[in-house]
């Protein structure tokens, strides 16, 4: 017996993530995950630590002269980082 109402496997997906609120932390781990993507590997090795807290993406960098360069290209990397990631992720990025 075929069943007349079928759904795409991409729509459901879709709709269980917006009903169980998972599209938000997905998302984060989405932009987390494409630090090493968007910024190389060698800047990689060098962040210890980064998270998510009110749209502000924490980042733990060992070396004082990289955090001073990316200090300075902040606004692009949030563009950058929220693009890899498919939507408005962050909407700052603290560097410690």
């Amino acid at each position: 017996m075929r069943r007349r109402k079928t759904e795409l496997l991409g729509d459901v997906i879709t709709h269980v993530l917006k009903s169980q609120n998972l599209a938000p932390r997905l998302n984060e781990t989405r932009l987390l995950d494409a630090w090493e993507k968007v910024l190389g590997k060698p800047v990689a090795e060098y962040t210890t630590n980064k998270w998510i807290k009110n749209k502000v993406l924490h980042v733990k960098i060992s070396s004082a002269v990289l955090r001073s360069e990316l200090l300075m290209s902040r606004k692009l990397l949030i563009g950058s980082l929220n693009r890899e990631a498919g939507a408005e992720v962050i909407k700052d990025i603290f560097f410690s």
